[in-house]
Protein backbone atom coordinates (compact mmCIF):
# COMPACT_ATOMS: atom_id res chain seq x y z
CA UNK A 1 0.00 0.00 0.00
CA UNK A 2 1.03 3.58 -0.64
CA UNK A 3 2.22 5.08 2.30
CA UNK A 4 1.37 8.80 2.30
CA UNK A 5 4.08 11.12 4.11
CA UNK A 6 3.06 12.26 7.45
CA UNK A 7 2.86 16.12 6.81
CA UNK A 8 1.09 15.52 3.38
CA UNK A 9 -1.72 13.35 5.51
CA UNK A 10 -2.41 16.26 8.56
CA UNK A 11 -2.31 19.02 5.54
CA UNK A 12 -5.22 16.72 4.07
CA UNK A 13 -6.97 16.58 7.80
CA UNK A 14 -6.27 20.40 8.55
CA UNK A 15 -8.47 20.95 5.07
CA UNK A 16 -11.39 18.61 5.79
CA UNK A 17 -12.00 19.71 9.19
CA UNK A 18 -11.65 23.73 7.33
CA UNK A 19 -14.36 22.32 5.02
CA UNK A 20 -16.65 21.04 7.51
CA UNK A 21 -16.24 24.21 9.76
CA UNK A 22 -16.91 26.70 7.26
CA UNK A 23 -20.36 24.90 6.31
CA UNK A 24 -21.20 25.28 9.83
CA UNK A 25 -20.00 28.40 10.52
CA UNK A 26 -22.36 29.60 7.19
CA UNK A 27 -24.97 27.83 8.44
CA UNK A 28 -24.91 29.61 12.07
CA UNK A 29 -23.88 26.06 13.85
CA UNK A 30 -21.62 28.41 16.69
CA UNK A 31 -21.88 25.56 19.22
CA UNK A 32 -21.20 22.30 16.46
CA UNK A 33 -18.61 24.66 14.81
CA UNK A 34 -16.85 25.20 18.31
CA UNK A 35 -17.24 21.47 19.37
CA UNK A 36 -15.89 20.31 15.78
CA UNK A 37 -12.24 23.06 16.03
CA UNK A 38 -11.59 22.49 19.61
CA UNK A 39 -10.91 19.55 19.30
CA UNK A 40 -8.16 20.25 16.97
CA UNK A 41 -6.35 23.21 19.42
CA UNK A 42 -3.43 22.01 19.35
CA UNK A 43 -3.10 22.09 15.14
CA UNK A 44 -0.18 24.03 13.87
CA UNK A 45 -2.16 25.11 10.80
CA UNK A 46 -2.82 28.99 10.92
CA UNK A 47 -6.65 28.49 9.09
CA UNK A 48 -7.52 25.84 11.42
CA UNK A 49 -6.25 28.30 14.80
CA UNK A 50 -7.86 31.44 13.68
CA UNK A 51 -11.38 29.79 13.10
CA UNK A 52 -11.63 28.26 15.77
CA UNK A 53 -10.57 31.82 17.82
CA UNK A 54 -13.91 32.88 16.01
CA UNK A 55 -15.86 30.23 16.66
CA UNK A 56 -14.81 30.69 20.46
CA UNK A 57 -15.48 34.14 20.57
CA UNK A 58 -18.66 33.85 18.97
CA UNK A 59 -19.81 31.05 21.50
CA UNK A 60 -18.83 33.50 24.04
CA UNK A 61 -21.37 35.72 22.14
CA UNK A 62 -24.30 33.42 22.52
CA UNK A 63 -27.07 34.50 25.29
CA UNK A 64 -26.49 31.11 26.87
CA UNK A 65 -22.92 31.44 27.94
CA UNK A 66 -21.86 32.52 31.47
CA UNK A 67 -20.21 35.31 31.86
CA UNK A 68 -17.95 33.12 33.68
CA UNK A 69 -17.58 31.08 30.51
CA UNK A 70 -17.66 34.15 28.41
CA UNK A 71 -14.26 35.62 30.13
CA UNK A 72 -12.38 32.49 29.82
CA UNK A 73 -13.78 31.92 25.75
CA UNK A 74 -12.69 35.67 25.33
CA UNK A 75 -8.84 34.66 26.77
CA UNK A 76 -8.57 31.43 24.74
CA UNK A 77 -9.57 33.23 21.37
CA UNK A 78 -6.89 35.43 22.18
CA UNK A 79 -4.62 32.82 22.24
CA UNK A 80 -5.84 30.68 19.27
CA UNK A 81 -5.51 33.64 17.42
CA UNK A 82 -2.10 34.49 18.47
CA UNK A 83 -0.79 31.00 17.49
CA UNK A 84 -2.68 31.45 14.52
CA UNK A 85 0.30 34.32 13.79
CA UNK A 86 3.00 32.94 15.25
CA UNK A 87 2.77 30.32 12.35
CA UNK A 88 1.84 32.41 9.75
CA UNK A 89 2.34 36.21 9.46
CA UNK A 90 1.14 36.81 6.42
CA UNK A 91 -2.22 35.56 7.11
CA UNK A 92 -4.78 38.28 7.15
CA UNK A 93 -7.70 36.43 9.18
CA UNK A 94 -5.34 35.93 11.46
CA UNK A 95 -4.08 39.07 12.34
CA UNK A 96 -7.74 40.83 12.00
CA UNK A 97 -9.16 37.96 14.37
CA UNK A 98 -5.82 38.70 16.91
CA UNK A 99 -7.00 42.69 16.65
CA UNK A 100 -10.81 41.25 17.30
CA UNK A 101 -9.88 39.08 20.65
CA UNK A 102 -7.25 41.24 21.85
CA UNK A 103 -10.45 44.39 22.31
CA UNK A 104 -12.01 41.67 23.84
CA UNK A 105 -9.61 40.67 26.00
CA UNK A 106 -9.19 44.65 27.22
CA UNK A 107 -12.65 45.07 28.68
CA UNK A 108 -11.55 42.07 31.39
CA UNK A 109 -7.78 44.76 31.73
CA UNK A 110 -9.03 47.98 32.92
CA UNK A 111 -8.83 51.23 31.02
CA UNK A 112 -5.29 51.54 30.70
CA UNK A 113 -4.54 47.90 29.24
CA UNK A 114 -7.67 48.63 26.79
CA UNK A 115 -6.23 52.00 25.74
CA UNK A 116 -2.09 50.86 25.66
CA UNK A 117 -3.68 47.58 23.22
CA UNK A 118 -5.03 50.10 21.26
CA UNK A 119 -2.52 50.89 19.34
CA UNK A 120 -1.54 47.40 18.61
CA UNK A 121 -5.44 46.62 17.26
CA UNK A 122 -4.86 49.50 14.84
CA UNK A 123 -1.48 48.27 13.66
CA UNK A 124 -3.44 44.46 12.97
CA UNK A 125 -6.77 45.59 11.25
CA UNK A 126 -4.06 47.68 9.04
CA UNK A 127 -1.85 44.92 8.22
CA UNK A 128 -5.14 42.28 7.82
CA UNK A 129 -5.94 45.21 5.28
CA UNK A 130 -3.39 45.08 3.85
CA UNK A 131 -2.91 41.88 3.35
CA UNK A 132 -6.34 41.36 1.34
CA UNK A 133 -8.22 45.04 0.29
CA UNK A 134 -11.18 42.93 -0.84
CA UNK A 135 -12.16 42.06 3.30
CA UNK A 136 -14.96 44.08 4.08
CA UNK A 137 -15.10 42.94 7.66
CA UNK A 138 -11.12 44.62 8.26
CA UNK A 139 -11.90 48.11 7.09
CA UNK A 140 -15.38 48.04 9.09
CA UNK A 141 -13.27 47.41 12.22
CA UNK A 142 -10.72 50.16 11.27
CA UNK A 143 -14.21 52.13 11.23
CA UNK A 144 -15.01 50.98 14.36
CA UNK A 145 -11.71 51.44 15.88
CA UNK A 146 -12.32 54.83 14.69
CA UNK A 147 -15.99 55.38 16.08
CA UNK A 148 -14.81 54.10 20.06
CA UNK A 149 -12.11 56.87 19.86
CA UNK A 150 -14.36 59.56 18.56
CA UNK A 151 -16.75 58.91 21.27
CA UNK A 152 -14.21 58.04 24.54
CA UNK A 153 -15.73 59.77 27.32
CA UNK A 154 -14.15 63.01 28.47
CA UNK A 155 -12.60 61.36 31.77
CA UNK A 156 -11.29 58.29 29.43
CA UNK A 157 -9.71 60.95 27.34
CA UNK A 158 -7.50 62.75 30.46
CA UNK A 159 -6.55 58.98 31.40
CA UNK A 160 -5.31 58.19 28.09
CA UNK A 161 -3.29 61.88 28.08
CA UNK A 162 -1.70 61.09 31.36
CA UNK A 163 -0.65 57.68 30.27
CA UNK A 164 0.27 58.17 27.13
CA UNK A 165 2.21 60.77 25.37
CA UNK A 166 0.36 60.44 21.84
CA UNK A 167 -3.00 58.96 23.16
CA UNK A 168 -5.00 57.48 20.14
CA UNK A 169 -8.14 59.69 18.49
CA UNK A 170 -10.06 59.79 15.93
CA UNK A 171 -12.88 61.23 14.70
CA UNK A 172 -16.60 60.77 13.47
CA UNK A 173 -16.25 61.91 9.86
CA UNK A 174 -13.10 58.81 9.68
CA UNK A 175 -15.41 56.42 10.96
CA UNK A 176 -17.74 56.74 8.53
CA UNK A 177 -15.49 56.62 5.63
CA UNK A 178 -14.40 53.37 6.94
CA UNK A 179 -18.10 52.33 6.90
CA UNK A 180 -18.82 53.40 3.56
CA UNK A 181 -15.44 51.93 2.26
CA UNK A 182 -16.15 48.41 3.39
CA UNK A 183 -19.95 48.97 2.25
CA UNK A 184 -18.06 49.57 -1.24
CA UNK A 185 -16.23 46.55 -0.98
CA UNK A 186 -19.36 44.01 -0.08
CA UNK A 187 -22.38 45.51 0.03
CA UNK A 188 -24.73 45.10 2.77
CA UNK A 189 -22.53 42.47 3.95
CA UNK A 190 -22.49 42.60 7.49
CA UNK A 191 -25.38 44.24 10.10
CA UNK A 192 -23.25 45.87 12.12
CA UNK A 193 -21.60 48.09 9.28
CA UNK A 194 -25.14 49.13 8.50
CA UNK A 195 -26.11 49.68 12.39
CA UNK A 196 -22.62 51.86 12.82
CA UNK A 197 -23.63 54.16 9.62
CA UNK A 198 -26.80 54.73 11.37
CA UNK A 199 -25.02 55.58 14.52
CA UNK A 200 -22.19 57.48 12.74
CA UNK A 201 -24.54 59.84 10.80
CA UNK A 202 -26.62 60.31 13.53
CA UNK A 203 -23.36 61.63 15.38
CA UNK A 204 -22.36 64.27 12.91
CA UNK A 205 -26.74 65.21 13.12
CA UNK A 206 -27.40 64.22 9.90
CA UNK A 207 -31.35 62.17 10.47
CA UNK A 208 -31.89 61.65 7.61
CA UNK A 209 -28.84 59.49 6.53
CA UNK A 210 -29.11 58.05 9.81
CA UNK A 211 -32.63 56.21 9.25
CA UNK A 212 -32.01 54.97 6.02
CA UNK A 213 -29.13 52.96 7.52
CA UNK A 214 -30.90 52.60 10.53
CA UNK A 215 -33.69 50.60 8.97
CA UNK A 216 -31.40 48.66 6.75
CA UNK A 217 -29.89 47.25 9.86
CA UNK A 218 -33.70 46.40 11.27
CA UNK A 219 -34.63 44.84 8.33
CA UNK A 220 -31.13 42.64 7.92
CA UNK A 221 -31.96 38.73 7.88
CA UNK A 222 -31.15 37.85 11.06
CA UNK A 223 -28.32 34.43 10.41
CA UNK A 224 -26.14 34.95 13.92
CA UNK A 225 -26.88 36.16 17.39
CA UNK A 226 -25.26 38.69 16.67
CA UNK A 227 -27.93 39.75 13.84
CA UNK A 228 -30.19 39.13 16.66
CA UNK A 229 -28.74 42.10 18.34
CA UNK A 230 -28.76 44.34 15.63
CA UNK A 231 -32.65 44.13 14.93
CA UNK A 232 -33.23 44.76 18.63
CA UNK A 233 -31.58 47.82 18.78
Amino acid sequence: CVRWPKKFLTCSLCFKVIEQADYLYGSGETEKLYRLLVQHKNSEDAELLWRLARASRDLAQLSITSAEEKRQLAYDSLEYAKRALEKNEANSAAHKWYAICLSDVGDYEGIKVKIGNAFVIKEHFERAFELNPKDATSVHLMGVWCYSFAELPWYQRKIAAMLFATPPTSTYEEALRYFHMAEEADPNFYSKNLLFLGKTYLKLNNKKMALLWLSKAKDYPAHTEEDKQVGRT
